[in-house]
C-alpha cells in the first residue's frame, strides 16, 4: 500500500507542486480583488460621479449638457459612497439628447433625455471619446467604429462587433440614479 503512494506522488511533480504553490500563493489575491466593492458592476440605486472628480458630487440631468459632449461618469454606492472605478469595464458615457430624437428602446432606458452606455468599445477596449456635435454620434478613436447613441448606441460604422451596452437610469430626489445593470456585457470582444 505504502508502495502505491508513492508512486502517486512521484507523479505529481516537481512542476505541479510549484504550480499548485503559486495558485495557492494567488488565491487570496483573487479573492479579495474579487470581494473589493469598488471593483463591482453598477448596480440598481447606484449614483453616478464624474471621473476625476476631487469629491465625488452625484450628478443631476442638468449636470449633462443638451447636445454637449459626453460626460464620463463612475457609479457610486449610495450606502458606502464607495465610487465603482476599480475596474474601467464601469466606466460609463452620459449624453444629454432631445427625447423625441430616440428610438423607442432608447427612450425607455433613457431619462429626461439622459442616456447613459459603457465607456468601452466593444472592440478592443478603448475609450469612446470622440462626440461628433453635427451628427450625433459617438466614435472611438483608436479603430474609429461609430456608435448612434440615439439607438441604443447601434454601431454605424468600423470594426465594433457589437452596441455599447446601455445603462438604464431614473431620477431619485433630483439625481441620476442606475435603475438596472448594463443591458449587455461592457468590454471588449476576445481575440
Amino acid at each position: 500500500m505504502d508502495r502505491q503512494f508513492q508512486c502517486g506522488a512521484r507523479r505529481i511533480g516537481r512542476r505541479a507542486t510549484l504550480g499548485m504553490g503559486v495558485c495557492l500563493a494567488l488565491t487570496p489575491r483573487w479573492a479579495l480583488a474579487q470581494a473589493d466593492p469598488a471593483r463591482e458592476r453598477p448596480r440598481e440605486g447606484d449614483l453616478l460621479v464624474v471621473v476625476g472628480a476631487a469629491t465625488p458630487e452625484p450628478l443631476i440631468t442638468d449636470s449633462v449638457p443638451l447636445d454637449g459632449k459626453q460626460i464620463m461618469a463612475w457609479p457610486m454606492d449610495p450606502a458606502s459612497s464607495t465610487v465603482r472605478s476599480g475596474s474601467r469595464l464601469n466606466k460609463v458615457l452620459l449624453l444629454r439628447l432631445h427625447g423625441e430624437d430616440l428610438d423607442p428602446a432608447t427612450e425607455e432606458r433613457a431619462v429626461e433625455g439622459v442616456v447613459a452606455y459603457s465607456a468601452v468599445c466593444t472592440h478592443t477596449g478603448c475609450d469612446v471619446t470622440v462626440w461628433h456635435a453635427d451628427s450625433q454620434q459617438l466614435e472611438c478613436p483608436c479603430h474609429y467604429s461609430l456608435y448612434d447613441p440615439k439607438a441604443g448606441a447601434r454601431v454605424l460604422s468600423g470594426p465594433a462587433p457589437r452596441p455599447l451596452p446601455a445603462l438604464p437610469l431614473k431620477i431619485v430626489d433630483g439625481r441620476l440614479v442606475v435603475a438596472k445593470p448594463f443591458t449587455g456585457r461592457a468590454g471588449f470582444q476576445q481575440m
